[in-house]
């Protein structure tokens, strides 16, 4: 006999009911809504067992779901050895805790915006990231404190473990202060860490760098695009929010120019309101853009949909007026007349395959375009003394002839207006230029 039990340490999912309720007040059916909520789980790592859905005109005020689908959920727990239950709507604080009292402990009773909340609490990588989603977590936390505290509430009238913890609503506000304590904190970090950016940004602004934005639904491929272009190494698969802190990358251009690509957080239809207020300074990064290039999963069956949904969070964060680009990404999953269809309704829009490299020429020729469009020619001397901005000319502009002469370099160029006003002063002719 075996003198030491060995348990095994591989990763066992939670068992996960899913449950929808169809309001027929979104765009979006009920079947492709929690189809995409169980992408969700799978990439938080459950396994979805069931399915429960119910079709009501409104939310029940007290469970979000009838009474008798309440017991159904009860029932579908018990039989199915269910760990968690995640409703594809968010659920008040009250709701909540009214389903967790009817289905017991230990089942967590969770909805779409905590799911989500987790995900990006997994995936945030730098101190930004990290900020943002705890700012975004206790925010979302901090209304359903009740529920959390209830079972000390009880204990306190029978005496025994627990009741010499003290009055649960005492405990309730010293948390509830603590949080907001913290959350005023992170708002703080996050300013500052905001005008850093800005300041950064505006440093880029001023250097000429032509800025391009990747936004686009979670898992169209925007991290497998920027690695295809850039080499960027950045992490990318097939999972709902691979990535959320946004990469910046230089690009060298055909003609000579250099321009900058920014991954940036993916989106998706129901983001919560506290992650996109939490994230503005993130996505800050496409209202800076100087062209923002929309990258859509040509093979997702919900494209139109997925499209308004980046739309409305452009809208969100005032992004929307700034020039883009519509990119189709993973062409090489679509038949021929699907492809068809596509480009007769998208005539401007650029085609691509990020996974096979197909189209990415045609993407950097379009790119190249949009980044010359209003640049004006013009000749400028530039004293050897300039070095950098002999260094800003060949990395920011097209250049179409240099020569050397004894007091310096006379380059013809192609240059933005933001360029051309920083060189306005050595172009070839004028009385500035020919006094350095």
């Amino acid at each position: 006999m075996a003198r030491f039990k060995f348990h095994s340490t591989a990763f066992v999912p939670e068992r996960a009911i899913l449950v929808g309720v169809d309001l027929g007040a979104s765009d979006w059916s009920l079947d492709d809504s929690l189809a995409e909520l169980a992408r969700l789980a799978e990439t938080d790592g459950a396994e979805v067992v069931g399915v429960l859905t119910q079709k009501l005109d409104a939310p029940i005020p007290k469970s979000f779901i009838g009474k008798g689908k309440v017991e159904e959920v009860v029932s579908a727990v018990r039989a199915l050895d269910a760990d968690i239950v995640i409703f594809d709507d968010e659920l008040t604080p009250s709701q909540q805790t009214n389903l967790e009292k009817a289905v017991g402990e230990p089942i967590k009773i969770i909805d779409r915006t905590a799911l989500i909340l987790d995900i990006f609490g997994q995936h945030a990588t730098t101190r930004a990231g990290r900020l943002q989603v705890q700012l975004a977590q206790l925010t979302y936390v901090l209304p359903r404190l009740r529920g959390m505290w209830s079972h000390l509430v009880g204990e306190q009238t029978r005496g025994g473990i627990g009741s010499r913890f003290g009055q649960g609503e005492s405990q309730l506000e010293v948390d509830r202060r603590l949080i907001r304590k913290r959350i005023s904190t992170l708002r703080n970090e996050l300013k500052m860490l905001e005008t850093r950016r800005e300041v950064q940004s505006k440093a880029r602004w001023e250097s000429g760098v032509y800025r391009v934005a990747l936004v686009g639904y979670t898992n169209a491929g925007k991290s497998t695009l920027l690695n295809a272009l850039t080499d960027a190494g950045i992490y990318a698969e097939d999972e709902l929010f691979a990535t959320l802190d946004p990469t910046t990358r230089a690009l060298d251009l055909e003609e000579g120019r250099k321009v900058t690509l920014t991954d940036t957080v993916g989106f998706i239809q129901k983001l919560p309101t506290m992650l996109v207020e939490a994230f503005k300074s993130t996505l800050a990064e496409a209202r800076a853009a100087d062209l923002i290039l929309l990258i859509c999963d040509a093979s997702d069956p919900n494209l139109k949909l997925q499209i308004a949904a980046v739309e409305q969070v452009l809208s969100d964060i005032g992004a929307s007026e700034a020039p883009r680009v519509c990119v189709f990404n993973k062409c090489d999953l679509l038949d021929d007349d699907s492809r068809t269809v596509l480009e007769r309704d998208h005539p401007s829009a650029q085609f691509i395959s990020a996974r096979t490299a197909k189209g990415l020429r045609g993407l950097l020729h379009r790119i190249a375009c949009e980044a010359s469009d209003g640049d004006e020619t013009i000749t400028v001397r530039i004293p050897y003394s300039k070095g950098l901005l002999i260094k800003m000319i060949r990395e920011r502009c097209q250049l179409i002839h240099e020569s050397y002469e004894e007091t310096g370099v006379i380059a013809t160029i192609r240059a933005s207006g933001r360029m051309a006003a920083t060189l306005a002063p050595y172009r070839s002719g004028d009385e500035l230029a020919d006094q350095q």
